[in-house]
């Protein structure tokens, strides 16, 4: 599997591309915002000949939502998010206003469910999914063993974590969580964030100050 990044929209979100040589891919997070971001996407998508074939959510707060319903439509594919972020996700054009951030398109519904019990399948590759509530209460991480890398949303970050003072987070559950499912991972495994640079699992147990 190869990851592609795209940094989007005013809180610069990382949206990532999955995609292998069958040139199936699944989109993850997708922020894109204003029309030129979705123009980048699109453009992407179509210079490397793939096909987009599922939209997955680690989390659905609105700057990783934003282009659910542009995405959803433009590619004709389901959106899947986890049972416990169907709050949020219905949420995200109420916060929007609450931010004064305009234009914002409510999100399609689920097509179906993350389950953290189930990989995640496209073209000939899986994502083992797992679940790190405490940013978000249905946020889950998803991870290619093979290649060595998790995109983990706002779990983790290069020192530092996901923030815990928004509706639903839990600063313990998320250090628990980390421990338990990101922590439990090898030191060398890359790790894509929501926000910002990449950082390695063994990176962040070593130096982490939250840890």
């Amino acid at each position: 599997m190869n990851v592609q990044v795209f940094t989007f929209n005013p809180f610069q979100e990382n949206t990532y591309v999955v995609y292998d040589e069958t040139g199936e891919c699944v989109i993850i997070d997708a922020g894109c915002y204003d029309k030129q971001e979705q123009e980048t996407l699109v453009q992407w998508i179509a210079d490397n000949q793939l096909t987009p074939v599922k939209l997955l959510a680690t989390h659905s707060h609105l700057d990783h939502a934003f282009g659910n319903d542009f995405v959803c439509r433009k590619f004709n594919i389901p959106l899947f998010v986890h049972r416990e972020d169907v709050q949020t996700l219905q949420s995200l054009t109420l916060v929007a206003n609450m931010y004064g951030i305009p234009n914002v398109i409510e999100s399609p519904s689920p097509s179906g469910f993350i389950d953290e019990n189930e990989n995640v399948k496209f073209g000939n590759s899986e994502l083992e999914v797992r679940f790190v509530p405490g940013h978000a209460p249905g946020h889950v991480v998803f991870v290619a063993h093979q290649e060595k890398w998790v995109i983990n949303g706002d779990c983790l970050f290069a020192g530092s974590i996901g923030r815990t003072d928004l509706p639903g987070g839990n600063h313990q559950l998320l250090l628990d969580s980390i421990q338990k499912q990101l922590f439990s991972l090898p030191d060398d495994y890359v790790v894509h964030c929501g926000h910002g640079p990449t950082t390695t699992i063994g990176r962040e147990k070593m130096s982490n100050p939250f840890f």
